[in-house]
């Protein structure tokens, strides 16, 4: 940013300056702030202290409302949002997405943002509304590092408002939280929360909290994103929100830019004033209240304001767009003058052009590429005659004494834009006093966030990991090569293939050059193989040998369509508690990214939100993918959205999730437990079985895992009817409440069919045949949990069967006679018929019967169907006690739900 010499502000200590009682106005030169005296007409509280404000006195910036008590000027910490951009470490831009109906604070205007009309950052606790994003900088967290940079310490991240009204400070342990305003700061890695009097006394070295244990630290991630934005680094999509441009005014309606606070007072009216060229283009402007008589200085204040840049209004003047007039700071803007006045506006719609006047000489800060102790930034004064050259070279001088080298360097642009940090390098020669003309003349908004920075030439190899999914499974290597090069005609110098992960139709690429990753990562999106599209993610690089022996990295998988909204919540919470970058939406490159990206690390656990479907997604992937992970068996916990949940539930997460909030979810998995579950694998052999004995095959046999329960017959049919009735309308299944309903319904309809399914099938256990009595369904259980939390096996002791559990290698056999019977062991009133108990099962199908595994149903063709052990067993985390009996007190719907049977896991 630039400042001309003649409205330097003298650098006056705002904690040692003392407003007047008597003065009405206050400026903060420092803090950016510009208060007025007003009188209050409604309750309101202080945005420095958070205390209510007695009286009828108050102090409000007249640009960013900031709000507070004549005594707090004095110890003022929070910077006005002209400022903001000065204050940023790290440029690093925000994700946008649509917020939700939750009440919070602008973190610009510092109002309330209401509805639709609202923004959020998907990785940090930004909100905003729509017209007031444009004017948020890049100062989201650095979630990892660009290549071989590395930071010497790690700070907090601190972020103004919108905390809970719980929150204590770290520092005086007095309340700092509110809901009503826009006060207190939070770091947005360790969670500290503090008052903005208090959050300086804070040591600045971030320790991460109390999740340190489970989060992946920036300084293990590398990640070369350049031309890549926020969204596709961290696999944003753009159905969460990522399809907001906010450089081009959101949906393209001018009135989107336009002041909140745009209806005029009496005796007052309205001026469109635009910013730059750029804004009088797209036809972006900013609504300036005046009253009818003003000094063209209190309107160039108002406009400056607007647009929340802390220049002088001396500096600019006011141009009328399509003419010639130009208004000076001696000028009075009269409503009630004649039209022979030259210098009155004409009555509605005056647009006007503000513009910066220019000046021979201006003072620049130049920003160390690397942040370090002591001053961020040289300042440096530039003419006429100043090239980016003469620049380094003073820059240089400055840094003399402390022997910083600048004859390596060169002068960079970067535009601290909060959707996408755009960095342009100078040639040495460039004018430095024209290149800020023409900014100034584009956008006098880009101006206020575009800084200067002496960055170090290196040449640095370029490494950048995409991960192809979508095609064909079962190929070679050599010919997923192939594939890539007919489809999307990768150039074989810059781009190899790092790791095949065939049983998913998925490779990983590692390109050595930035556009061509970026060709080939957008031509992905829009290319099809055998019919079926393709998806492209970019792929950080964990460097495991960085990470700390007592810290275990969490790998959160998260599905969206799971529960409603709950799953986007949930993945959104989960985003802004751990590193991004460690939390993944399945319904985006499925589990394979996730395990991916923590393929090399020796040690690390899972996290799965979603339904048992869901989960048993994972464990497959997972079953299938072990032997490329330096961690073959990260235990795997569950967060309950789906809705039987059937698997949660002896695992102790619970009946469903009811909205606990995620930072104590990621408490339980730290002290949870590991236990090992079976897992089975069903082969499915269809075959026309002839009265002579003879086979013919139907279908070739295909493999399906099981972890939970395989049934067939009438609980089978129920499922399928309810699975076809979601695909007609998928949008009425939101909630747990609506899709039992739908399942109650189904099995009314039928109550009243008769079947003879003993007749239809043989049923052979570890060899032996097992006659079966008069049933309708028959199921074979690995947990002691179906149906949303049914006992069906029971608990009556019985000398001829072994009590059942998750790990003991066999399998339970469960008949039921009919809807009625179903019903009767949902309400807990009678349980299954016991039938056999082994860990070998032949299925005989003489007919074509419903057939479900893990709650997924299809109509299976008569043939066999064989059920073993699969490979070795997964370790689960089981939820402790003590935290289930927390969790179960605050429940909003457990009493609804039936009892949770037993853990089923033994000692």
């Amino acid at each position: 940013m630039a400042d001309c010499c003649p409205a330097e502000p003298e650098a006056t200590d705002s904690r040692t300056a003392s407003p007047l009682a008597a003065k009405s106005r206050y400026k903060n030169p420092v803090l950016g702030h510009s208060f007025r005296r007003v009188t209050l007409t409604k309750p309101t509280y202080c945005h420095h202290c958070s205390d209510f404000l007695w009286g009828l006195l108050g102090f409000l910036c007249e640009v960013c409302n900031f709000m507070c008590h004549e005594k707090c000027l004095k110890t003022l910490r929070s910077l006005c949002s002209s400022m903001a951009p000065s204050a940023v470490q790290v440029p690093v831009a925000h994700c946008f997405g649509p917020d939700t109906g939750k009440r919070r604070m602008c973190c610009v205007c510092r109002k309330q943002t209401e509805g639709n009309a609202a923004l959020r950052c998907e990785v940090c606790e930004l909100h905003v509304h729509t017209d007031c994003a444009i004017f948020t900088c890049a100062d989201c967290r650095v979630c990892h590092t660009e290549g071989t940079r590395e930071q010497d310490t790690f700070h907090h991240h601190w972020r103004e408002g919108n905390l809970a009204s719980s929150a204590r400070c770290e520092v005086c342990r007095r309340s700092c939280g509110s809901s009503d305003v826009l006060s207190g700061m939070r770091c947005e890695w360790c969670n500290v929360t503090c008052h903005a009097a208090c959050y300086l006394s804070v040591t600045p070295e971030c320790t991460m909290g109390r999740l340190r244990g489970m989060m992946l630290h920036p300084s293990c991630i590398r990640l070369l994103s350049r031309n890549f934005s926020k969204m596709h680094c961290y696999r944003i999509t753009e159905d969460n929100g990522g399809g907001h441009d906010l450089d081009d005014g959101g949906d393209g309606d001018p009135s989107a830019v336009a002041s909140k606070d745009s209806q005029p007072d009496y005796g007052k009216q309205l001026l469109k004033v635009f910013d730059g060229d750029d804004a009088l283009k797209r036809g972006h402007f900013r609504l300036v209240s005046i009253v009818r008589a003003t000094r063209n200085e209190e309107v160039l204040g108002a406009a400056l304001n607007a647009f929340y840049l802390p220049d002088e209004p001396q500096d600019y003047q006011l141009q009328e767009v399509g003419g010639l007039q130009r208004l000076h700071s001696d000028d009075v803007l009269n409503r009630n003058s004649g039209p022979d006045n030259r210098n009155s506006l004409k009555d509605g719609g005056d647009a006007w052009l503000l513009r910066h006047k220019g000046c021979n000489t201006e003072v620049i800060k130049v920003y160390r590429s690397r942040p370090r102790s002591g001053r961020d930034y040289i300042t440096v004064s530039v003419s006429e005659g100043s090239t980016a050259e003469s620049v380094l070279a003073e820059v240089s001088k400055q840094l003399g004494v402390q022997g910083d080298d600048m004859t390596e360097c060169d002068l960079q642009e970067v535009f601290m834009s909060s959707k996408q940090v755009q960095k342009q390098t100078l040639t040495p020669q460039e004018k430095l006093l024209e290149k800020l003309q023409e900014i100034r003349k584009a956008s006098l908004r880009q101006m206020n966030q575009t800084r200067f920075y002496a960055v170090k030439r290196r040449n640095q190899a370029v490494q950048v990991s995409l991960l192809i999914g979508g095609l064909p499974p079962m190929l070679t290597k050599e010919q997923y090569w192939q594939l890539i090069q007919d489809h999307l005609t990768t150039k074989s110098h810059l781009v190899s293939i790092s790791h095949v992960y065939a049983s998913q139709g998925a490779v990983a690429l590692q390109m050595s050059c930035f556009s061509e990753a970026e060709r080939v990562f957008m031509l992905a999106k829009d290319t099809s193989v055998d019919s079926k599209s393709l998806w492209s993610l970019v792929i950080p690089d964990i460097v495991h040998n960085q990470i700390s022996e007592d810290v275990r990295p969490l790998l959160v998988l998260v599905n969206p369509k799971s529960g409603g909204l709950k799953g986007r919540e949930l993945l959104y919470s989960f985003r802004k508690l751990l590193n991004p970058h460690q939390v993944f939406d399945i319904s985006n490159g499925g589990p394979l990214a996730g395990l991916h990206t923590f393929r090399d690390l020796p040690r690390f656990r899972m996290l799965v939100c979603g339904g048992d479907g869901t989960v048993g997604w994972v464990l497959g992937v997972l079953e299938a993918v072990r032997h490329k992970l330096a961690c073959r068996e990260p235990p795997v916990g569950i967060v309950p959205l789906g809705t039987g949940n059937d698997l949660a539930r002896i695992l102790r997460w619970g009946p469903g999730y009811s909205g606990e909030e995620a930072a104590h979810i990621l408490a339980c998995v730290e002290e949870a437990e590991e236990v090992l579950m079976d897992r089975w694998t069903i082969l499915l052999d269809a075959q026309d079985i002839a009265e002579d004995g003879k086979e013919n095959f139907l279908e070739p046999p295909k493999i399906v895992h099981m972890n939970n329960y395989f049934g067939v017959g009438i609980d089978a049919e129920l499922s399928l009817d309810f699975h076809l009735a979601r695909e007609d309308d998928p949008d009425k299944f939101t909630s747990r409440f609506h899709n039992k309903s739908v399942y109650v319904k189904v099995g009314l309809q039928k109550i009243s069919a008769t079947r003879s399914l003993h007749r239809e099938l043989q049923l052979h256990v570890d060899g032996r045949l097992v006659p079966l009595p008069n049933i309708e369904g028959l199921i074979f259980l690995n947990i002691p949990s179906w149906g949303s939390g049914a006992d069906l096996w029971g608990s009556e002791v019985d000398a001829r069967y072994r009590k059942p559990s998750i790990n003991d290698g066999m399998l339970e056999v469960v008949g039921v006679t009919g809807v009625v019977h179903m019903g009767q062991v949902q309400s807990g009133l009678r349980s299954g018929i016991r039938i056999a108990q082994g860990t070998y099962m032949r299925v005989t199908l003489k007919k074509a019967f419903p057939v479900q595994v893990d709650g997924e149903p299809w109509l299976q063709p008569p043939g066999h169907i064989i059920i073993s052990a699969a490979g070795p067993k997964v370790r689960m985390l089981r939820k402790s006690k003590h935290k289930q009996k927390k969790s179960a007190s605050g429940a909003k719907n457990g009493r609804s739900e039936s009892c949770a049977p037993s853990d089923g896991v033994q000692a």
